[in-house]
C-alpha cells in the first residue's frame, strides 16, 4: 500500500495560500506562483526590519537638529556637548523631548554648550 503526504502537504498549501491573501492576481491562487510570492514577501519583511531601525534613527536625527536649529546650535555640537558632560540619552527620548517638551530640551541644549 502506497503511502501518500496527503495531509502534510494540504495543510503546508492551506497554509501559503493563507499568508498570499490579498497578493495581486495569480500570487494568491497558483500554488507554485504563491510559494514564490511568499518567500519574497518574507525576504521584504526580513529587510524591512533591519530599515526601520534605520529610518527611525534618521528621523530622530532630523528633529533634534531641526529643534537645535532653531537654538543656533548643531545636532553635531549637541550631541558632542552632551558626551563631554556626561549625559547618556538615546536619540528617541531626545527627538521627544525636543518635539513635546522644548523646556527640558532647552536644558539640555545649555548643559551642552557648557560642557564644549
Amino acid at each position: 500500500m502506497r503511502v501518500t503526504a496527503a495531509v502534510p502537504s494540504r495543510k503546508r498549501r492551506k497554509r501559503a495560500l493563507e499568508r498570499a491573501k490579498g497578493f495581486y492576481g495569480a500570487s494568491s491562487k497558483r500554488i507554485r506562483t504563491v510559494y514564490d510570492a511568499v518567500d519574497k514577501a518574507d525576504a521584504h519583511a526580513y529587510v524591512g526590519r533591519k530599515q526601520k531601525k534605520r529610518q527611525y534613527r534618521r528621523l530622530w536625527t532630523v528633529r533634534i537638529n531641526a529643534a537645535c536649529r532653531m537654538m543656533d546650535f548643531t545636532y553635531s555640537k549637541l550631541m558632542n556637548g552632551l558626551k563631554k558632560a556626561n549625559i547618556n540619552i538615546n536619540r528617541k527620548v531626545i527627538a521627544d523631548l525636543a518635539v513635546n517638551d522644548m523646556e527640558a530640551f532647552k536644558a539640555l541644549v545649555e548643559k551642552a554648550k557648557a560642557a564644549c
